[in-house]
């Protein structure tokens, strides 16, 4: 997993809970966290320090991948903005994830290992993306949508008919979405 995703995590609990927050993780997860944006670090990293976050707060470990996720995106926004600004709304946004956001993180971040997504188009209030990963962080997808809907001002409602974790095939986000103002 490259380095990215772990300094957008420090950056993320060290905004809502502080550095010593961030630095008790480490030591609870056991790791240096040292870690370079465009750095590889072992998958269990994130693990751990998910782990740990879920302890501390009390909160299933999926919740924390999606509030991080949520958080992540709004900072991914204000450090890549040429990314969200052609979009007035979060739908078009998500379906520019293969052809163009991915190809600029492979860019910015050589060798990492994006999720690919499909898409069923067919219903105009929404979205169904289906999510393939080795790492089935589909929590961390969820978050990022709902992330991304914040962003855009939207109202969102993702659920999940399908997910790997659960022995399916792959993961599918049913999205609906609805406006409630304008881009933040």
């Amino acid at each position: 997993m490259k380095g990215i995703i772990f300094n957008l995590l420090q950056e993320v609990v060290v905004t809502d809970y502080g550095e010593d927050t961030w630095d008790d993780l480490l030591e609870e997860a056991e790791l240096a966290g040292a870690y370079t944006s465009v750095g590889s670090y072992p998958d269990e990293d994130l693990q751990r320090l998910v782990a740990a976050a879920s302890a501390a707060l009390h909160q299933p470990p999926d919740e924390v991948i999606r509030w991080f996720g949520r958080k992540a995106l709004h900072r991914l926004a204000a450090t890549y903005p040429q990314l969200f600004t052609p979009h007035a709304s979060t739908r078009p946004f998500l379906l520019t994830l293969n052809d163009i956001i991915h190809p600029e993180v492979l860019k910015l971040y050589p060798g990492a290992d994006v999720p690919v997504f499909d898409y069923d188009t067919s219903s105009p209030d929404g979205l169904r993306l289906g999510y393939r990963s080795k790492r089935n962080l589909c929590a961390l997808g969820e978050g990022l949508i709902q992330g991304a809907a914040e962003y855009y001002r939207e109202a969102v409602v993702v659920e999940q008919p399908s997910c790997a974790l659960r022995g399916d095939d792959h993961c599918i986000f049913a999205v609906k979405f609805s406006q409630t103002g304008t881009q933040a």
